[in-house]
């Protein structure tokens, strides 16, 4: 399985996890996919497991010379949709950061393309992969907590050094599609229901001179089957906290609840007394899933149809605590 990784602004860790797992995976070509961005943690990631990429300057050159099997793109975000519909457009599976793009008219057209291409598409929510996560949703599935009925997920972080292009929402895209995305997601995988409204709110309020980049935000969604849930934002989590970020779902149902917090799982159910914690399951990861579904062995977790709704429900999102207004579906 050969690889081509565009950018060098997001998670294509995710790749070399994948390699770990499986050595015939071959990363092959690495190329910046935004103006000077430094690929080269992924060029020494590559050399480090005896790989020997080559390294290119244009990245529809690499794919047009290489002809990879798959691309993983993980650029600036604002240039996610530009070098996404590079990749469909030549018919090479794409695993892709998130959001797939940072405008409405950028994603009608990706979702035109995936229609054309024929090829297989993830979004990199590997969160869902997080054995503490991948836990709980597992035990929602099993009945654990009945019906699902309402959702609270949270996202934080802290703010550490950011680079420049977090400073404008043309390259950066906004906080609730960077960092919400994958609190969004949950709601989405652990609800099984569609999205129909969303409302939010955002602030550049104290974020240390970064321009116009959002440091809280809050989203409230109505799905369908009347399951409502909340999603909160936030690049406040002290310097001195124990680990960079803090994330939380509370998914209550209508017989249990179940929450992750602090990388465990928790359940309070009708079928026992008092909180249980969950033995945590493992799972291969991501990428290798992914891998396996181009081949034609099995299902990633994060479907197509996954990436590109919440993707939407992103941008939505945005709009919503832009405008002040509530958007519909």
């Amino acid at each position: 399985m050969r690889v081509c990784i565009i950018g060098g602004s997001g998670h294509a860790n995710f790749v070399f996890q994948g390699v770990d797992q499986d050595p015939s995976i071959q990363v092959v070509g690495v190329a910046p996919g935004s103006e000077g961005e430094d690929v080269g943690k992924f060029l020494q990631a590559a050399q480090k497991r005896g790989q020997q990429p080559q390294h290119y300057d244009d990245y529809r050159r690499m794919l047009d010379e290489l002809k990879p099997d798959i691309a993983a793109v993980n650029c600036h975000f604002g240039d996610h949709g530009k070098a996404n519909f590079e990749v469909l457009s030549r018919k090479i599976h794409l695993f892709a950061e998130k959001p797939l793009a940072t405008t409405m008219e950028e994603l009608a057209v990706l979702k035109q393309e995936y229609d054309r291409a024929g090829v297989e598409v993830a979004a990199m929510f590997g969160l869902r992969y997080n054995p503490a996560f991948y836990t709980a949703w597992q035990a929602v599935n099993a009945g654990e907590i009945g019906e699902v009925r309402l959702i609270n997920a949270q996202k934080s972080y802290r703010l550490g050094s950011r680079p420049e292009f977090f400073k404008h929402r043309r390259s950066y895209g906004g906080t609730i599609p960077w960092v919400g995305s994958h609190a969004i997601d949950w709601v989405y995988w652990f609800s099984g229901q569609e999205f129909v409204s969303v409302m939010a709110h955002h602030s550049t309020m104290a974020n240390r001179g970064l321009g116009n980049m959002e440091m809280t935000a809050l989203c409230h969604f109505k799905l369908t089957n009347e399951v409502f849930a909340s999603v909160n934002i936030d690049y406040l989590r002290p310097s001195t906290a124990e680990t960079h970020g803090d994330d939380r779902v509370r998914v209550a149902g209508t017989k249990g609840v179940i929450e992750v917090r602090h990388g465990k799982a928790y359940l309070v159910s009708e079928g026992e007394p008092g909180t249980r914690e969950l033995p945590l399951m493992e799972n291969k990861g991501i990428f290798f899933d992914f891998v396996r579904q181009v081949r034609g062995e099995g299902k990633c977790l994060v479907s197509a149809k996954d990436s590109f709704v919440v993707t939407e429900a992103c941008l939505k999102a945005r709009e919503a605590a832009d405008t002040e207004a509530i958007i519909y579906f």
